[in-house]
């Protein structure tokens, strides 16, 4: 996983997009992103149960973002996750397949932070934090989704509606004390 200032050049959002400035994930990890790699080679499903316990994730599925799998809706998907939205719950992949990257809209400068995954990597994005979702240049993912309940993967437009909810609200009052200036 490595993460980095998104170019803002146009063309085409699976490239790379990389500005040459990277980003440390223990920044991410304070803005409240959840990043860890467990290599697929390893035995991966005693780790991802022993998280989904202790956050309380019962449910799982598999989100399959492949020509194949998303049939006639694949570019109306791909436009619509790479619309900048947020959720009001966690939003949790294991990467098993393909690549993709997570762009997070960075609260104070308003720059996007782009995440590259691939297989073996998880994260755990917080609600309330603005974001958008492409493939990689494999034009496919596989990723274990984890939920604590059926899932409900709304997700909402950025906008003052979402940016005065309180999803939105709980997660700039988290950042207060590590955006001290």
């Amino acid at each position: 996983m490595r993460a980095y200032y998104f170019d803002n050049l146009p063309g085409d959002q699976r490239l790379d997009h990389d500005s040459g400035t990277p980003v440390d994930l223990e920044y991410l990890r304070r803005l409240g992103l959840f990043l860890l790699t467990i290599p697929l080679d390893t035995v991966w499903e005693p780790e991802i149960d022993q998280i989904a316990k202790q956050q309380g994730y019962k449910f799982r599925d598999i989100m399959d973002i492949t020509k194949h799998g998303l049939g006639d809706h694949f570019e109306s998907s791909l436009k619509m996750y790479f619309t900048e939205h947020m959720h009001d719950e966690k939003e949790i992949r294991y990467i098993l397949s393909g690549s993709g990257f997570w762009d997070i809209r960075e609260y104070q400068t308003e720059e996007w932070i782009r995440i590259e995954v691939v297989p073996g990597d998880f994260l755990i994005i917080p609600p309330g934090i603005y974001h958008r979702f492409t493939l990689g240049q494999s034009n496919e993912i596989k990723a274990l989704r984890l939920t604590k309940e059926i899932p409900n993967y709304n997700s909402h437009a950025r906008g003052l509606e979402t940016d005065g909810s309180s999803a939105r609200g709980q997660y700039l009052d988290s950042l207060k004390e590590i955006l001290v200036v």
